[in-house]
């Protein structure tokens, strides 16, 4: 069940994410019926770097949204961050909250509308996991796991732990017996906590969230190695929309989203403190794991 990985320069084009985005249209959760961002209406995708697909969570969001931009706000989720991230290439949504590692892929083609802030800073880790009886101190110590990725297009999931590995003159197969994707970071969690994998890399907010939410779960793992800090999985828009005032609208609504009750309620449910406007600069570090794995092959 080893995971194939995919070559440090098979990275998505913009012709791969037209081409996927045929196939990623046919399936939309939120919003079906999906068209060009050009349409009216504000299209507004969720990659599984989401923490949860709390229902209570997305009607406030898209409620909030909704009455801050003046525009109907359609939810658009995908199973895999290369299809939201296709979709958003392709200028089939209007802005999407992404993950850093498909940012700085496209980062000639996407713009930052805000990073959402968590204690004060617009910043996060990445965690290695295992569990909480495990004799590992290091990420060395993790050698011959069956070990569980997040998705190959996520930074805290994939990316740090590749490029850690890079680092040091391996591959992930140089390392782990075995690995497969979860497709998200609470199915890490879930795998290293039922025995289904005996490590994993997981998105260090998502792991510190549910440790509050769902203890008992969560305390069937334990952090093995914390990464540096790193720019917060960012909300983007494609640059052809640079100028749209419904993009004007949506970065005034989620910077400002700690000010109004309804916006409160969205950011109570994410354990968040808002959201900032932020520099490309901020996404470096996860650019410099990019060079890092191309080098190393």
């Amino acid at each position: 069940m080893t995971a194939r990985y995919p070559a440090a320069s098979q990275v998505l084009t913009r012709r791969s994410a037209i081409a996927l985005c045929g196939s990623a249209a046919a399936s939309v959760a939120f919003a079906p019926g999906l068209a060009s961002a050009k349409d009216e209406g504000f299209r507004f995708g969720l990659t599984p770097v989401f923490l949860s697909n709390d229902l209570e969570l997305l009607a406030a969001l898209r409620a909030y949204l909704s009455e801050a931009t003046g525009h109907p706000v359609e939810l658009v989720s995908r199973r895999t961050y290369q299809e939201i991230t296709a979709l958003l290439v392709a200028g089939q949504l209007h802005a999407a909250w992404i993950c850093g590692y498909p940012y700085v892929q496209f980062k000639s083609e996407l713009d930052l509308v805000a990073t959402p802030s968590w204690h004060g800073k617009p910043l996060y880790q990445s965690y290695l996991i295992a569990a909480p009886d495990r004799p590992a101190n290091q990420w060395q110590d993790l050698k011959g796991d069956i070990h569980a990725f997040s998705d190959p297009d996520s930074n805290s999931g994939f990316l740090v732990t590749r490029a850690l590995l890079a680092e040091n003159g391996l591959k992930p197969e140089g390392l782990f017996a075995r690995t497969f994707y979860t497709y998200g970071h609470r199915n890490v969690i879930r795998a290293v906590a039922s025995g289904l994998a005996q490590s994993g890399s997981v998105d260090g907010y998502v792991w510190d969230v549910m440790r509050e939410m769902e203890p008992g779960l969560v305390g069937r793992t334990r952090i093995v190695r914390r990464s540096e800090w790193l720019g917060f999985p960012p909300v983007a828009s494609p640059k052809a929309l640079a100028g749209d005032p419904r993009i004007a609208r949506l970065k005034q609504a989620l910077t400002t989203m700690d000010r109004h009750e309804e916006g409160r309620k969205v950011l109570a449910l994410l354990k968040l403190d808002g959201f900032l406007a932020t520099e490309p600069a901020l996404f470096d570090t996860i650019a410099a794991k990019v060079d890092a794995v191309r080098r190393f092959g």
